[in-house]
């Protein structure tokens, strides 16, 4: 029997598992019946794991102890603060979440691959690490689990993980090297200044004036400050302030997002933003605070396990992929080993799977999954195991 044919046989399997874990979603760090279901299964099939890591991280293992490589797959287990809109009869439970970012199959192929993997113990040669995280879409669980000393217990090689994408046709594995997602981080900024009457603006010191010439000043550090070569973002997605039509506002609140794909130019923006409310409070004699929050490293694949990736996966479609403005904090375990972060297709336009990641209309065929799977177990033979 091929592996396509093993993994097909789970297709009952694959379609149980992700539509429970789908119907339960909860919001990062409170993952708690998530973590009992997977541990339900870890149960069923004799596999060895500990629990309650980073709060409700799980982490499972199989192979040879004192194999001279250990490779770690992760999956991501909270969910979105989203109302779902699938109209599927197997559609959240939990009112206001939703896996509505492929968190439910990420771990169903996780899963998956344990249970196929552990039916073939005799042909795996190494140690494989399975790593179910907490609070990927925020405040950052890969972080709290490397803290944990999961690398140094489970004496951990190499990291790869996988995320379904809407954007690349369904069972397409896209993969590059290099920055492939960005650093990300928050930022708030308050004006406060001299409220007055619409009339007599003379009297007043505006702060919506203020906050336009910050907004136009912060462009011009993308624009001017910047490598044209080298792409960053700084969006501001919510303005908020003033009391009436005919009352000058005196405070303004800014909020937004800044993007890069290396750190040098993450805290090159950082560092112009505070620079530019500094100039403009001076000249506008005003207050201005900026909270900068730094969040996820940029996701940078390293070049020999692409390469490695790809070698062994030559009989999967695969694809190159241009860098994305979207973040990931699979980034903390690439900074620490080698590894790639893989996008696997979902897009499917006959049975409507078209609808983007965040969107409270995502879906996908679990049947895509099959091909995950397939990609990490070809990886394993290419690192010398014999698993049919």
């Amino acid at each position: 029997m091929s592996i396509l044919e093993g993994l097909q046989q789970m297709i009952p399997d694959l379609i149980q598992w992700r539509r429970a874990l789908h119907s339960m979603p909860e919001p990062g760090y409170k993952e708690v019946k998530t973590s009992e279901y997977i541990c339900k299964v870890l149960d069923e099939y004799n596999i060895s794991y500990e629990k309650n890591i980073a709060g409700t991280g799980i982490v499972a293992w199989l192979g040879k102890s004192t194999s001279d490589k250990t490779i770690a797959f992760r999956a991501d287990m909270d969910a979105l603060s989203l109302e779902e809109q699938t109209g599927v009869d197997f559609q959240s439970k939990h009112k206001g979440y939703m896996h509505g970012c492929g968190h439910d199959g990420h771990m169903t192929m996780l899963i998956g691959l344990v249970v196929y993997l552990s039916k073939n113990q005799e042909d795996l040669r190494q140690k494989v690490v399975f790593i179910f995280q907490p609070a990927e879409e925020g405040p950052g669980g890969a972080k709290a689990m490397i803290d944990h000393g999961i690398i140094e217990k489970h004496k951990i090689d190499e990291f790869f993980g996988i995320h379904l994408h809407p954007e690349f046709e369904e069972g397409q594995i896209a993969i590059s090297s290099g920055p492939v997602m960005a650093m990300t981080g928050e930022f708030d900024i308050t004006i406060k200044s001299i409220s007055g009457h619409g009339a007599m603006p003379h009297t007043a010191n505006d702060a919506i004036i203020i906050g336009g010439h910050l907004i136009s000043q912060f462009q011009s550090i993308i624009s001017r400050n910047m490598n044209p070569t080298q792409a960053g973002v700084i969006t501001i997605g919510k303005i908020y302030g003033g009391e009436r039509r005919n009352i000058i506002a005196d405070r303004l609140t800014l909020e937004g997002t800044i993007r890069a794909f290396t750190e040098a130019n993450f805290y090159k923006i950082q560092q112009r933003m505070d620079e530019i409310c500094r100039g403009v409070e001076k000249s506008f004699d005003c207050e201005i605070i900026c909270d900068q929050r730094t969040m996820y490293p940029p996701v940078v694949n390293h070049h020999s396990s692409v390469d490695f990736f790809r070698s062994a996966n030559k009989s999967l479609e695969l694809v190159d992929f241009p860098p994305q403005m979207i973040s990931e904090d699979f980034s903390y375990f690439l900074k620490e080993k080698p590894g790639a972060f893989i996008f696997l297709g979902t897009k499917n336009k006959e049975k409507n799977f078209v609808f983007p990641l965040h969107n409270s209309k995502f879906n996908f065929d679990e049947k895509v999954l099959m091909f995950g799977i397939q990609s990490y177990i070809n990886l394993l033979n290419g690192y010398g195991s014999s698993l049919k």
